[in-house]
């Protein structure tokens, strides 16, 4: 015979002393009737509507050995029997696909058979000690029998205490009443051998809420009936709508009692099952766990339609199932133009095949290979759940790296991947510790530039509070590119991490008390100094400063403070004390003209979460845009997400226009630059142009398109959980997000109509899709729930500078349910139920003054 050999493994059962549970009396057979149901649907669906199944059957329950020292310590033998199935809900014929279909048919004769083979349980003090079945059986048909056993196991007075079942080992309160008594789970607390993952930002993220009630009628100390009800509800944070609900039902009551066999003589219960049966075996009454083609959908062309994020989802689920050579001959099989977006895919499947998969195919010494080498490095930086082998296979530093770009891009995302697992509580992992060493070291240990830039840029990612003194040092550099660099990244910290050691530091170069700054760092200082909890005096020095400024600065930092007080931003009740002083609030101070400024504004508001963005101008005073940032975040539940940040700088432009350069300023190199930041990733900036010669065969070949920033596929929401139900069945859920992304940006400048132009398009499709499934070997049942949005957000700014104040106009454009049950045998009924909802193209407002320009500008009724 294939079933093993007995063996124990006992079980640790807490409990209080004395607290008993049910009684079996000798001689007697309980005969019960058994359900267990499961049906998933939307979170506010009904059981009508849902889709799922039902097991229904007899148990007979009697006792087979008590210890004679203890009426509490029994051996107690269950033999289920009359199984049937069908569904949850009524269903006519048609829709039925349980229709015709009998138990032996649905189950096969061996399953069948195996869930009918009697089984045991030992019971002490109401808690199931040890549970013994045969070992051959099906996994599916040990879990079923786990799950009526979990309805005999209670006690019969009040209290907390831990205990074993399917759902793993949790903490369980019980209430006792007159007859009655309650057992709630705290399914929170559940250890099992399955975890999951999710996704490490929270407003990207998946949460849920779980409850567990079982509810005992007893009768002569004997259960009458246990009626249990399990439910899990699965929901996407920015989007509450699309949620999943798992709902759970168990049945147990007593139908009669019978003359029953006699207990079996013995010792101990080891000895009395084996003299019953040699081939049942103890098993842990806890749970033990025992390609695709790439489409069309891939192609650049689609990557601004919901269809790419939909197909990158698909072909993630395909990739965690598959071999490295399978991921291999997807990779070499792929169209030139669609390989870029299935580097994504196998990217962000982040499984220890597809990693090594990719290392094997991507050849890091080959400059030419710098497209697909970025974007598996991107979409390492926005991986949902990165391990420390993730991080040793970028240390690619260590061998040859063909490309210059790669390497700083290396660098720079190895800063993201040390900040994710830092904030999984992996920051003392060796490889961790090695990579903290490298760039806290790295700016002392070059005298070239672009390094220096390139581990600032990592240090930022990686937020590591052992980088603030280096920031702070650096914000206070020669060189305007550190500058401006370390101040962003302080104003990325908790304000807590923020001392006044920093602030004296950032206030010291707003203020110029050591050295002349260029414009952008001054602007950049007033950012840190607002965002970073100022005192009464910091806010009101600066307000003392404008008047004092250049023209341009003075325009922009006057632009900042009313938008602080517009958008109520945490500065706006200091800076509103501050103002009540007329000598730092006065007209002559208020009244500066110029063109630069800062706005911010909402994009979006739900009851899940809330979208704003934020444009801030600082120009030259001749003209020629200084710098541009524009921000988007994103809000849910008290936490926030930067999802994007866009920066355009310029510099060192004034010889051509023939125009004096701003103090500070005299001895800049032209250039042109942009840098982005999404969802919290720092990017390797990229450049338009440096130096004279550069500027002027750019100038004349320029043809207004927009260059490159960061196209791709990128995996945001990625929550894999694994529930196990109280009645023996597993649920699965899979939540993921995936965003189709293309950020590209453009400056031209024209000196025959003494006009400039700055262009950032942003372009986007988001697919969100969860799929929760009920998965017996005989049946399946589930529901899929999604919701799916495409956009485009172009910001374009033109420049008249033929005359001062010049005019600017600044432009801000947006663009604009299933449920299954199916068999083996390929039968199944599918319902779709769901809704459209079209948003139509908008502007987004900015303020009064740039409407005005923008008429100006076009000469036009806007």
């Amino acid at each position: 015979s294939s079933e093993g050999p007995l063996v124990l493994i006992s079980l640790l059962t807490l409990s209080s002393a004395g607290a008993a549970g049910p009684r079996l009396n000798n001689d007697r057979l309980y005969k019960f009737s058994y359900t267990t149901e499961v049906l998933v649907d939307r979170a506010k669906g009904s059981k009508d509507g849902s889709a799922g199944y039902s097991i229904s059957s007899d148990v007979d329950v009697n006792l087979v050995w008590r210890d004679p020292s203890s009426k509490d310590d029994q051996l107690i033998q269950l033999v289920i029997s009359n199984v049937k199935i069908k569904n949850v809900a009524p269903r006519s014929a048609k829709k039925n696909i349980f229709e015709g279909a009998t138990t032996q048919s649905l189950l096969g004769e061996k399953k069948l058979a195996a869930l009918e083979r009697p089984f045991m349980v030992h019971l002490k003090n109401g808690k199931v000690s040890s549970f013994y079945c045969y070992k051959a059986e099906p996994a599916s048909i040990k879990n079923l029998k786990r799950g009526v056993a979990s309805l005999l196991q209670v006690q019969c007075r009040s209290g907390k205490v831990i205990e074993n079942d399917v759902s793993g080992r949790c903490t369980v309160e019980y209430r006792a009443a007159q007859g009655q008594v309650t057992r709630t789970k705290a399914l929170e607390t559940c250890k099992t051998a399955e975890t999951g993952f999710t996704t490490h930002i929270q407003v990207l993220g998946v949460s849920g809420e779980s409850s567990s009630v079982t509810v005992f009628t007893l009768e002569d100390g004997f259960i009458k009936s246990a009626i249990a009800k399990e439910t899990h509800i699965l929901a996407v944070n920015a989007r509450r709508t699309t949620a999943a609900k798992i709902v759970s039902r168990q049945s147990l009551t007593l139908v009669a009692i019978e003359t029953g066999p006699f207990e079996a003589a013995g010792k101990n219960v080891a000895s009395v099952v084996k003299s019953l049966d040699e081939k049942l075996f103890t098993l842990l009454f806890s749970l033990s766990f025992p390609f695709l083609s790439v489409q069309k959908q891939f192609e650049p062309d689609s990557l601004s339609k919901a269809i790419a994020p939909r197909s990158f989802l698909a072909l993630i689920q395909s990739i965690r199932k598959a071999s490295k050579d399978a991921i291999l001959q997807v990779l070499k099989h792929s169209s030139k133009t669609a390989l870029p977006q299935v580097v994504d895919a196998v990217t962000s499947s982040q499984t220890p095949d597809s990693l090594d998969a990719m290392l094997q195919f991507l050849n890091f010494a080959d400059p030419k290979g710098l497209v697909l080498q970025e974007r598996f490095l991107y979409a390492c930086g926005f991986a949902s759940h990165p391990n420390e082998r993730m991080l040793q296979a970028l240390d690619i530093s260590k061998g040859k790296i063909g490309s210059k770009d790669i390497k700083e891009s290396v660098v720079i995302i190895m800063g993201a991947i040390v900040h994710k697992l830092c904030q999984k509580g992996g920051c003392e992992l060796p490889t961790v510790v090695e990579v903290k060493k490298m760039i806290l070291e790295g700016p002392y240990s070059t005298q070239v530039e672009s390094d220096i830039q390139m581990y600032l840029l990592a240090l930022k990612n990686s937020l590591l509070p052992e980088a603030i003194p280096l920031f702070s040092k650096y914000a206070e550099s020669e060189v305007g590119a550190y500058c401006t660099i370390s101040l962003t990244a302080l104003q990325r910290y908790d304000v807590a991490l923020i001392t006044d050691e920093v602030k004296q530091t950032v206030n010291r170069v707003y203020h110029q008390n050591r050295r002349v700054y260029e414009k952008n760092v001054r602007a950049a200082a007033a950012d840190v100094v607002f965002s970073s909890n100022p005192s009464y005096m910091e806010v009101k020095n600066v307000l003392l400063s404008i008047g004092n400024l250049p023209k341009e600065l003075n325009k922009y930092m006057l632009s900042k403070v009313k938008d602080i007080l517009h958008f109520e931003m945490p500065a706006s009740k200091i800076l509103r004390k501050a103002m009540k002083d007329m000598i730092s609030h006065n007209y002559d101070r208020f009244s500066k003209v110029g063109s630069s400024s800062a706005f911010s504004g909402f994009m979006a508001r739900t009851a899940d979460a809330t979208t704003t963005y934020s444009l801030d101008i600082l120009y030259s005073g001749s003209g020629v845009l200084r710098r541009s940032n524009m921000n988007i975040y994103g809000a849910s539940n008290g936490a926030l997400l930067h999802g994007l940040q866009v920066a355009i700088e310029a510099q060192g432009m004034e010889s051509l226009i023939a125009a004096k350069p701003d103090e500070g300023e005299e001895d800049l190199e032209s250039f042109a630059g942009m840098s982005a930041l999404l969802f919290d990733v720092q990017l390797r900036p990229v450049t338009f142009f440096k130096g004279y010669s550069d500027l002027m065969s750019k100038m004349f070949s320029m043809s207004g398109e927009p260059m490159n920033v960061v196209k791709g596929l990128i995996l945001l929401t990625d929550h894999s959980q694994v529930i196990q139900l109280q009645s023996g069945l597993k649920a699965n859920a899979e939540f993921q997000g995936g965003l189709a992304i293309d950020i590209s940006g453009g400056m031209e400048v024209s000196l025959w109509y003494r006009e400039s132009k700055t262009s950032v398009n942003n372009k986007g499709a988001m697919v969100v899709t969860g799929n929760v499934t009920v998965d017996m070997d005989f049946v399946r049942t589930g529901m899929e729930v999604s919701f799916e949005t495409e956009a485009s957000l172009d910001f374009i700014t033109t420049v008249q500078f033929s005359e001062y104040p010049f005019l600017v106009c600044m432009q801000m454009d947006k663009t604009s349910l299933t449920k299954y049950e199916s068999l083996p045998s390929g039968k199944s009924y599918v319902s779709r139920r769901g809704h459209k909802q079209l948003l139509p193209g908008s502007e987004f407002p900015l303020h009064q003054e740039n409407s005005n320009m923008c008429k100006r500008v076009f000469d036009s009724d806007w």
